[in-house]
């Protein structure tokens, strides 16, 4: 019986699930394999912390989806699925860290064998972080006749149009992390350890917005000062907030797993010359990137905008990407890993996509981040946050 307040209409996963069977369709594959516990939500609506063990959803040509998993687990899929009964499948729990023996092994021989699902091609995502070496070889093992293809973000691609019910979650998320900023930058002060002002802003997080509750975010807070802010993915410790150094606030809301990403560099003291020049060339680039997504336009066009922006103010980032597709998220990554904002990205944008445009600045020994969350419509970008885009400063 579903007790919860499903995230989506029947609807929805219905429409989603045509999606998915049009790409299979497209690429020749009869049985899909989904291992992205984000991709498995969003087919089936299966919400749990139970991604460190095996599990999966199967698509076939017709019918419910398969959700597939421990057994521990089955009642989870029972609280948060729109599935029937019949189509929430379990291993037992002695297949669950115990070498050489992988549940992808049961779910060959117990579920696809004898419900006829090895016929024709099986795509797999091979590329997943859930999808391990020892899982390839269990299901080669044990399906030698059947052909299995890569299906890598195939859903993820399915994914990249959000309906009007998941922008909603996004908009939520993003007065979330609207929240969390302001929080940060009220606490924080020269002396403070990073541990504290870390616990206030996932105090701020998960407390929500509006009555609307906060999930946990896929990555955890960012936060690097002075020398540490040259690298992009550093989180904290218990060592305080120095003066004349800038941090940088990579920070997420997220509200029934979509997230909105914000990032916000905060100098306490008198800012550089250096961080003077970075303030100016983001935000120049980001309004050059901006106008550049319409729809229509390519991915590459956002960031050739960015790029010719910064260099006009002599910072070359190198190739690197300047955005993601964000919005359902599982750890421990935010993006949907699909397309990408890059000059060598040709992917036509579309009403509906939603980025994380984020031209970071990571230099020899400091770093600046300003960071926007947005969304294309049928008039251009909008972001999703309303925060003020500035170096903020406190003396």
């Amino acid at each position: 019986m579903h007790t919860q307040i499903p995230s989506f209409s029947r609807e929805e996963y219905q429409q989603r699930l045509a999606r998915v069977r049009a790409a299979m369709y497209e690429k020749d594959i009869q049985t899909l394999i989904v291992h992205d516990p984000a991709n498995i939500a969003w087919i089936t609506g299966y919400d749990g912390w139970s991604f460190y063990t095996p599990q999966a959803a199967i698509v076939g040509m017709s019918g419910e989806p398969m959700w597939f998993g421990r057994h521990m687990d089955a009642n989870g899929a029972r609280r948060t699925v729109w599935l029937q009964e019949e189509n929430i499948l379990w291993y037992p729990d002695y297949y669950v860290m115990n070498p050489p023996m992988n549940a992808m092994e049961y779910l060959a021989n117990q579920y696809l064998k004898p419900h006829e699902w090895t016929y024709g091609r099986i795509g797999i995502e091979m590329d997943s972080y859930y999808f391990t070496p020892a899982a390839w070889l269990a299901l080669r093992e044990n399906l030698p006749d059947t052909e299995l293809v890569d299906a890598t973000d195939m859903v993820n691609w399915c994914r990249a149009v959000k309906s009007e019910a998941e922008l909603r979650y996004m908009r939520i998320a993003a007065r979330i992390v609207e929240r969390m900023h302001a929080a940060a930058l009220e606490m924080i002060e020269p002396g403070l350890p990073k541990n504290l002002l870390v616990a206030e802003i996932y105090r701020v997080a998960m407390e929500g917005y509006n009555g609307h509750f906060g999930d946990y975010p896929s990555m955890v807070p960012m936060l690097p000062s002075g020398p540490d802010a040259s690298a992009p993915h550093l989180t904290w410790d218990d060592r305080p907030f120095c003066r004349d150094q800038g941090t940088f606030f990579e920070l997420a809301g997220c509200h029934r797993r979509y997230h909105c990403v914000l990032s916000r560099t905060i100098y306490l003291g008198q800012p550089t010359d250096n961080f003077l020049r970075a303030e100016e060339a983001l935000n120049a680039g980001l309004e050059a990137g901006l106008a550049a997504a319409q729809p229509g336009n390519r991915c590459a066009d956002i960031a050739n905008a960015l790029n010719a922006t910064l260099a006009k103010y002599g910072f070359d980032r190198e190739g690197a990407r300047c955005g993601y597709p964000i919005g359902m998220g599982y750890p421990p990554d935010w993006g949907e890993r699909s397309m990408s904002l890059r000059n060598t990205d040709f992917t036509i944008l579309e009403p509906g996509m939603t980025f994380h445009f984020m031209p970071g600045l990571w230099q020899d020994d400091w770093g600046m981040e300003t960071t926007e969350s947005i969304v294309i419509t049928s008039n251009g970008a909008e972001t999703l946050s309303n925060y003020p885009r500035q170096l903020f400063v406190k003396k």
